[in-house]
């Protein structure tokens, strides 16, 4: 039985430079493109720094940047992977149908948290002094 397009192992698809669904998800998975690379960037730096020290900077400087161009090349076949560049798609088309709050609404319910906050601190500091008197007078508690 032939496989389908969605059925393509990574591994034949790796060798591919073509786009798959080339208009749809597009900002999902860029963002998630961009997220990789930069992953590899960090990767290779942090590579590039714990390289034995006998090795020369060029060879240090080449095994870093063969990292980044292998990875990214990796994270465009991953998101032109079909299953996950579909996967990716649906999450775009469900992130658009998210109602956002507006900024007012942002604003008042961050204050709504922050005075929550504060005040069950506060509880929390009374019921702590409050059991930490109790315990004190009856002689549980030493300090």
């Amino acid at each position: 039985m032939a496989k389908s397009k969605t059925g393509q192992a990574f591994s034949a698809t790796l060798v591919s430079g073509g786009l798959y669904k080339r208009n749809q998800g597009r900002l999902v998975r860029q963002l998630t493109a961009i997220g990789l690379v930069a992953i590899a960037i960090f990767g290779a730096y942090s590579l590039y720094n714990v390289l034995p020290l006998g090795m020369s900077a060029g060879m240090q400087k080449g095994i870093a940047v063969s990292v980044v161009v292998i990875s990214t090349w990796l994270a465009y076949r991953v998101v032109n992977f079909p299953r996950f560049a579909d996967f990716l798609i649906s999450v775009e088309a469900e992130i658009s149908k998210v109602t956002w709050a507006t900024w007012d609404q942002l604003w008042r319910s961050t204050a709504v948290v922050i005075v929550l906050m504060f005040f069950l601190s506060f509880l929390l500091l009374a019921y702590d002094m409050l059991w930490q008197l109790i315990f004190k007078t009856i002689g549980f508690l030493q300090i």
